[in-house]
């Protein structure tokens, strides 16, 4: 289907569980609203415990079936195949999503659904490279790992990339042989429903890939978190939440990998190319509405090169265009739904409570009067302590400070209790090496941002998360090692 067939029509999302899409059992949904217009699309299924603990039995029984027999290859293939099918429906894929979230139709491509191809020919590609250890101790002994899927892992996803991290984590699960049940965000439902239908259609045995609809709190978040028979829990969102998944968790000692918030810096030295940061810097301050965990939201720039930085920055974030997702010429779209434009909004005034110079946006189009958009927004004359750049607002939000020196910029952009992203713009080779070693962050990049190689170690410091993903670190969480030593 073309994505223009979407804009009207009515899509409803059930769950899935062991093959089949089913309703909750005492009949209970909930809206899906389309951000940009704020049209209800359809309606949502939302899973009871009874459904949640159906699905996990049901990805527990399939361990033990004909999963269980596929052979690295098999399980190569199958993931190929997923793969290729997302690209044969990457246009309904990116419709689905630009509908459920607001962002423009062209990004969703390129952004969401080819990337969640990737993930799977990736993945694919990398389970037949692997091996296992192997020790000859002083001939007495001869030590060799072995590697077992680790079971049951549940998948709780965000609303701002749906698709592409949810499939981050189901083709490494997939790969190492477990099984998965997914819980899309309540917001963003779609291409998680249509990505089970596409499993199917590749040929995954039932119950291997299981999808449930809901909340957190008292809702399939909560049921899956707590649930005894659910091996390992992978999160990506918002830092409290994860703090109460952990605890759920903390009982069955469940193993856990979470992708949490982030206030990244991005930091600009005055050697640096300054057409190359323009352009750069204002992907990564308003990718997807500043709705990505990696964008940097704090940019410090050197004293010498603030004025004309800010002046051509402004300059070119006023030139974006905000409306319509599926116009070709959209650069930016809405923001998620009410309760999220409400608090980026709210962010906004308590930045000018702050005594912040709000230099571009700062509110709605005057031009757009429904759904959910704010103006890409740059504000200065703010303070290392103010709220609005410490804490995380995950909206087309940046704020702008000076800097004088290469120690004071570093203890700056370390001092959050966050670390996730950062990004450093120089052309003086030994301070490229040297600022990176010692920003506290999971991810750093120089003269560039979002470049990304899956064989690389993903994730957070500090509050922003637990764990790597990416290559061999993804198959460490999706994978249990036992040791076998043969006494020679």
């Amino acid at each position: 289907m073309q994505h223009a067939t979407f804009k009207t029509k009515s899509i409803n999302c059930r769950n899935f569980i062991n093959g089949e899409f089913i309703d909750a059992i005492d009949g209970k949904v909930f809206e899906n609203i389309n951000p940009a217009t704020e049209e209800v699309i359809g309606w949502v299924a939302e899973a009871t415990r009874e459904e949640v603990d159906a699905a996990v039995q049901s990805a527990k029984a399939a361990l033990k079936g004909p999963w269980g027999k596929f052979t690295v290859k098999e399980r190569s293939l199958l993931l190929r195949r997923i793969g290729d099918l997302i690209l044969e429906n990457v246009e309904e894929l990116a419709a689905l999503e630009t509908i459920d979230t607001g962002k423009p139709y062209h990004l969703a491509i390129e952004m969401d659904i080819k990337r969640a191809a990737h993930n799977f020919h990736f993945f694919a590609d990398y389970v037949t490279s692997l091996g296992n250890e192997s020790y000859n101790q002083d001939n007495m002994a001869l030590h060799y790992s072995v590697t077992r899927p680790v079971g049951v892992v549940a998948m709780i996803n965000p609303w701002n990339l749906p698709l592409l991290l949810l499939t981050w984590k189901l083709a490494p699960c997939l790969a190492a042989g477990s099984t998965a049940v997914m819980k899309p965000a309540e917001l963003t439902p779609m291409t998680a429903t249509r990505l089970v239908e596409l499993c199917q259609e590749a040929g995954i045995p039932d119950g291997v890939v299981n999808l449930v609809h809901g909340f957190g709190g008292n809702s399939a978040g909560a049921f899956l978190s707590e649930h005894p028979d659910v091996d390992a829990i992978t999160f990506t969102g918002e830092t409290k939440t994860g703090t109460t998944i952990m605890k759920a968790a903390a009982p069955t000692l469940k193993k856990v990998s979470f992708e949490l918030g982030g206030k990244n810096p991005t930091i600009i030295f005055k050697d640096s190319d300054l057409d190359e940061v323009l352009a750069t810097t204002l992907k990564s301050s308003f990718t997807n509405q500043g709705q990505v965990c990696l964008c940097g939201s704090r940019i410090y720039v050197e004293r010498d090169i603030y004025k004309e930085f800010v002046e051509k920055f402004v300059a070119r974030t006023k030139e974006l265009k905000i409306g319509d997702p599926f116009d070709a010429t959209t650069d930016i779209g809405s923001v998620v739904g009410k309760e999220h434009y409400e608090k980026v909004m709210g962010y906004i005034q308590i930045a000018r409570e702050e005594g912040g110079n709000i230099l571009t946006g700062g509110g709605r189009p005057a031009t757009i009067d429904k759904g959910y958009y704010i103006e890409p927004t740059i504000i200065t004359d703010l303070t290392d302590q103010d709220r609005c750049v410490r804490e995380e607002i995950f909206g087309p939000v940046v704020t702008v400070l000076p800097f004088d020196t290469e120690d004071d910029v570093i203890s700056r952009a370390n001092d959050t209790n966050y670390g996730l992203g950062a990004t450093i713009w120089t052309n003086d080779l030994r301070r490229a090496h040297r600022v990176a070693g010692q920003i506290e962050s999971g991810i750093v990049w120089v003269n560039t941002w979002y470049l990304r190689d899956l064989r690389t170690p993903f994730g957070g410091m500090k509050h922003s998360g637990i764990g790597r993903e990416g290559g061999a670190h993804s198959f460490e969480f999706y994978c249990e090692v036992s040791n076998v030593t043969i006494k020679l």
